[in-house]
């Protein structure tokens, strides 16, 4: 409770508010995102603010709307085949990039086979692939091995980690290495010069973008551009973006701390609303590929440690309202969740000691990597080392900004060198929905997502729920490749959220989804 009197304490008397100008305040919107912006190509990392920034600055083929249906954005339509073997994309007239270049269909066979590389949903397409072909400057075709009934759904992947289209000659780079030139052809132009890693992102509207015509929704329809100018202004404090926000310096906080919930609450001149009803699930991650935790016994010791509610009071608070507890790596409210129950995750430390010592654990340091900056995380981390260290593990907590974390992370090495045994990272459940969009239960191994979990059997249930002959049989195969990955311990669930973004009353048209995306938002 202290730490919470802390908070509200230093919002009431606005502590360290950030001096940001209110010059053009109807033309400019000023936000406070969720965590730092470190890393700049959302094909790179799957870190959820670099896929934010990716839907101002970039555009898809595809979107999705409110019920995730995939749409056309880019795209002006396709055709298939009759035996679903070769699929041809159309695009629409008159897409440019902010250089002023027109999108042409290579671009988007680039960007798309880039894509394919780093995302589990793309490697599944890329393996049926047989050829990429630009027929003309509009028309791309893709020939298939054997049909791929989730091409539009991949197309249109929304939150983190989507196939953005980006120029060829950008898209050339390799998939191991970030791009760090911005050249979309999205609603928001970035603006190079201005930005200032840990202190501020500029965005300024694209007069080039034509939107669609249907209404916006989701990641879909008519993206229109209101304001002028967004500005991110990174506020890692929250008693001091709180403060921002009741001033008016700032209008919009994306993810307000729980503890400031009811003081923002009390405010006449700020609004609180949960966008996204389905909500954020937060896990833990351990490396697969360095002692200990390439022994799947050590990793199971862990995930009997875990109490799922004492993560979620660190992180959310008090109120249960805003948080549930499941033990599963199929997030609640999607169509394969299940409680595997008690038995597999007791969150019992006694356990977890006899485990450990059954598994030989021989004291080998466990290096967890925690942000210090970014709130929704890093009460995570300092949890799972508290327990793991009553459990009997060998743990050193690393804390750092965000941004540090997710360089970090990317290191393979063993501790000594660098690396790391632990971190956490939360995500939007409806991205963790089914076996395609999902990376907490692919065993992609050396090409999978950091932590590096290697399973055979994981691939071919994954792809054996791709071509599933009808509904019953992909949610049997689903249930398996659930419970195969939460008993090996891929990720551990650690428990799901909903997040109350908060904004001045007078900002308007914000759209329900997962992320804080610009356009439709306009002042008054």
């Amino acid at each position: 409770m202290r730490r919470r009197d802390l908070f509200a304490a230093g919002a009431a008397l606005a502590v360290a508010a950030p001096a940001v100008a209110q010059n053009s305040r109807a033309t400019t919107l000023r936000m406070a995102p969720q965590a730092n912006l470190s890393v700049l190509d959302p094909v790179f990392t799957t870190a959820t603010v670099t896929g934010n920034h990716g839907f101002y600055v970039f555009d898809t083929l595809y979107g999705v709307d409110a019920q995730l249906r995939p749409t056309p954005q880019m795209a002006e339509g396709h055709e298939v085949s009759a035996d679903g073997l070769t699929w041809r994309i159309r695009l629409r007239e008159g897409l440019r990039f902010h250089d002023g270049e027109p999108v042409r269909a290579v671009d988007c066979i680039a960007s798309i086979r880039r894509w394919c590389a780093r995302e589990p949903f793309g490697q599944l397409l890329a393996r049926v692939a047989e050829e990429w072909i630009a027929a003309d400057d509009r028309t791309m075709v893709i020939r298939l091995r054997r049909p791929f009934p989730l091409m539009l759904d991949a197309l249109a992947k929304p939150d983190a980690a989507s196939p953005f289209i980006m120029p060829a000659r950008l898209a050339a780079t390799d998939p191991s290495r970030a791009v760090t030139e911005m050249v979309g052809s999205g609603p928001y132009r970035f603006i190079a010069s201005e930005f200032n890693s840990g202190s501020r992102v500029v965005y300024e509207k694209f007069d080039g973008y034509v939107p669609r015509q249907e209404a916006p929704t989701w990641t879909s329809g008519a993206k229109v551009a209101h304001f002028r100018r967004i500005e991110w202004h990174i506020l890692p404090d929250p008693a001091t973006a709180a403060a921002a926000l009741q001033a008016g310096e700032i209008d919009w906080w994306e993810r307000p701390h729980p503890d400031l919930q009811q003081l923002l609450a009390r405010s006449r001149d700020i609004r609180r609303e949960v966008t996204d009803p389905t909500g954020r699930m937060a896990v833990l991650r351990m490396n697969n590929l360095q002692p200990p935790f390439d022994d799947v016994r050590v990793r199971r010791a862990v995930r009997l440690s875990v109490a799922q509610d004492e993560y979620m009071r660190a992180s959310r608070g008090d109120d249960t309202r805003d948080w549930s507890v499941g033990r599963s790596l199929w997030p609640r409210h999607t169509p394969y969740f299940e409680d595997l129950g008690a038995e597999v995750m007791p969150g019992d430390l006694d356990r977890a000691r006899a485990a450990l010592r059954e598994a030989g654990y021989a004291g080998q340091k466990v290096v967890v990597i925690n942000p210090t900056d970014f709130p929704d995380i890093g009460p995570l981390g300092q949890v799972t080392a508290d327990r793991l260290k009553r459990a009997g593990m060998n743990v050193e907590l690393s804390e750092s900004d965000w941004g540090t974390v997710v360089q970090r992370r990317a290191n393979r090495e063993p501790t000594d060198r660098g690396g790391w045994s632990i971190l956490h990272t939360t995500g939007g459940a409806s991205a963790w929905a089914n076996p395609a969009t999902s990376f907490l239960v692919r065993g992609q191994g050396a090409n999978g997502w950091f932590g590096w979990w290697k399973s055979d059997r994981a691939e071919e249930l994954a792809e054996a729920w791709l071509n599933a002959p009808d509904e019953g049989r992909q949610r049997a195969l689903a249930s398996e490749l659930g419970r195969h990955a939460l008993d090996e311990a891929a990720f551990v669930p650690l428990g799901q959220f909903v997040i109350r973004t908060a904004f001045r009353r007078d900002i308007t048209g914000i759209l329900p989804g997962s992320s804080p995306y610009p356009w439709n938002v306009r002042r008054g």
